[in-house]
């Protein structure tokens, strides 16, 4: 849209029960690339800079306030829940005085896309009040159909249940979004009625309202994996592998090699550097971020984790929230990381748990090193110092501090700070019993024979 466009306002309709759920948790909350799906789409709103924003909520409604009131949204309550056309007239206070246009969208459909909403706004004009937008679903099933000119007009709307045969066929539907000057969309709500077998007001019905009083009316079309909705859990992982295999195209796309995409599972703001490569079966949680030329090896689950240049991770390892990585750090298999810190070069290779610590830089973690950082009431932070090296099975015991270039010898309980330099000893002294053992086994054969 241009500077000189009208103000825009959106709806965002969420006031469902989502009974097929069979859910505690409101139907728009459930996540999809972890992130509730009604989130995702106040962010692709966002991309359009409205003035205004109302949720209309009804069942669960202190769920969904909570979730959008933080983002700027507004609140109307639906009660009782008697069709969409009255879901929008429950906003109409809200948005009394406003001049400009509406968008009517679905809190159950977050796959819409910025680009979309803005192609159908960009449809309303001089001659133009209302834009509903249109797909080609493979199955149309319950959809309404729209009838349309070549140059997008409508001339009628049919709802399914009212359609002929012949109407049937057209495979032009209604995927229920809309834009409406606000000036006619409050008036058209008003004159709604709900004449039908659920007793309900529609607002698909405010088109062909419209067009009996002159107004045009025009569809914009979609992709239909845009418009994918959730009614169900199985609509749920429906639009889950949707958006997995748009984030995994939008990566390989901007230069990440996937070894097999379907296997990799992405989260709405997983962000990788070019160059880098992701093998078989790797899960990436919320907030994680890694730098070019990294490498993450199959059967690794990365969440809150970020990660410089160059970073060699897994396989079977798991990065917790709080881990940041510096330049080439090599964590490897069945290596745990909790709020850790570890400097450019650092390796902990495998079989360790690093939790509340920082690792300076080119240390090395020997296989089996835990940092004890829980007493049963607080976490406490272990430090250890550039160019360290932590023998194999030792325990660092928080809060501990390990200084630069210090060694701490295998096998190791180390409980106090060992400065710089220092080589660190904390096991039980080594006792040899000659022949013992030849004995032992003698005398155990010949009582049991």
């Amino acid at each position: 849209m241009t500077q000189t466009s009208p103000p825009l306002a959106a709806v965002i309709l969420a006031a469902g029960k989502g009974t097929r759920m069979k859910s505690q948790l409101h139907k728009v909350l459930h996540p999809v690339g972890g992130r509730p799906m009604l989130l995702h789409l106040l962010e692709t709103v966002a991309g359009l800079h409205p003035s205004r924003l109302v949720v209309v909520v009804g069942d669960r409604a202190e769920q969904v306030a909570a979730a959008v009131s933080p983002h700027g949204a507004e609140i109307a309550i639906q009660s009782p829940q008697l069709g969409t056309g009255h879901a929008v007239q429950q906003a109409e206070a809200l948005l009394s005085g406003f001049e400009g246009d509406v968008l009517i969208l679905f809190g159950d459909a977050p796959l819409v896309t910025t680009a979309t909403l803005e192609r159908l706004r960009s449809a309303l004009g001089s001659d133009t009040a209302v834009a509903v937008l249109g797909f080609r679903p493979r199955d149309r099933g319950a959809y309404g159909r729209i009838f349309a000119r070549a140059d997008g007009v409508i001339e009628r709307m049919v709802e399914a249940r009212d359609a002929t045969p012949e109407e049937l066929a057209e495979p032009l539907c209604n995927a229920g979004l809309m834009a409406v000057r606000a000036a006619l969309l409050w008036p058209l709500l008003a004159r709604l009625e709900n004449r039908n077998a659920a007793g309900e007001y529609y607002l698909p019905d405010i088109v062909m309202l419209a067009r009996a009083d002159g107004v045009t009316a025009k569809v914009v079309e979609a992709d239909e994996g845009e418009l994918l909705g959730v009614n169900s859990r199985a609509d749920l992982a429906v639009v889950e592998a949707a958006f997995q295999a748009r984030r995994r195209a939008e990566l390989m796309a901007s230069g990440v090699t996937l070894v097999a995409p379907e296997t990799v599972f992405l989260a709405f703001d997983t962000a990788i550097g070019p160059d880098s490569l992701v093998e078989p079966f790797v899960v990436f949680g919320p907030g994680v971020a890694l730098g070019p030329d990294c490498r993450v090896r199959a059967h690794s689950h990365l969440e809150g984790a970020v990660a410089g240049k160059a970073c060699d991770i897994g396989p079977f390892a798991r990065l917790r929230p709080g881990t940041r990585l510096g330049e080439g750090v090599r964590i490897g298999n069945f290596v745990e990381t909790k709020k850790a810190e570890m400097g450019d070069g650092a390796k902990a290779n495998h079989l360790s748990y690093l939790g509340d610590t920082s690792v300076g830089a080119g240390a090395n973690i020997g296989a089996g090193t835990i940092t004890c950082n829980y007493d049963g009431y607080a976490k406490h932070r272990t430090e250890i110092g550039a160019g360290a090296f932590i023998g194999s099975n030792s325990a660092l015991v928080a809060p501990v501090r390990i200084g630069e270039a210090a060694i701490v010898g295998a096998g190791s309980v180390i409980t106090a700070d060992v400065a710089g330099g220092d080589l660190a000893l904390g096991r039980a002294k080594q006792e040899t019993r000659a022949g013992w053992a030849r004995a032992f086994h003698s005398r155990k054969a010949g009582r049991k024979a």
